[in-house]
């Protein structure tokens, strides 16, 4: 999707990739993607539209002790699920993303497929979280 992505964008190349994937935060590179711009986040959504997997995304704000908490948690899934796409919006940054969302707590966890809500988490629940990217990381058409 990155390709997709790039493509949209212009092929935006580093500046692009910087903007959305900020590796300077951390060092060991997560693929948790952060989105600081709400165009680009646009461009994002709209280019998972065409592709049936999973994104699931945490509305978090830098003050949130419970968001705090759930990072390392959201990090770790991020690594272990590589099939998700996992995405982090600070709601104050981009606050009309988070209303376009109706997110009125923090923090709370989107689940998206092909730009569809199928499912969200409030709250700091990381074995809930969990249970619902088992549930929903496999599309429904091919579920046993």
């Amino acid at each position: 999707m990155g390709s997709t992505l790039s493509a949209l964008l212009g092929g935006g190349g580093a500046a692009a990739a910087a903007e959305a994937h900020p590796g300077d935060s951390s060092s060991d590179s997560s693929p948790v993607i952060e989105f600081h711009s709400s165009n680009r986040w646009q461009l994002h959504l709209n280019a998972s539209k065409q592709i049936p997997k999973l994104m699931v995304v945490d509305f978090s704000a830098s003050w949130c002790g419970p968001c705090k908490l759930m990072e390392p948690a959201i990090h770790s899934m991020a690594t272990k699920f590589t099939e998700v796409d996992f995405v982090k919006i600070d709601v104050d940054e981009l606050s009309d993303v988070a209303q376009d969302f109706g997110v009125q707590a923090m923090p709370t966890f989107v689940f998206l497929k092909q730009g569809k809500e199928v499912d969200r988490v409030i709250g700091a629940k990381k074995d809930e979280l969990e249970r619902k990217v088992l549930k929903h990381k496999e599309s429904p058409k091919f579920a046993a």
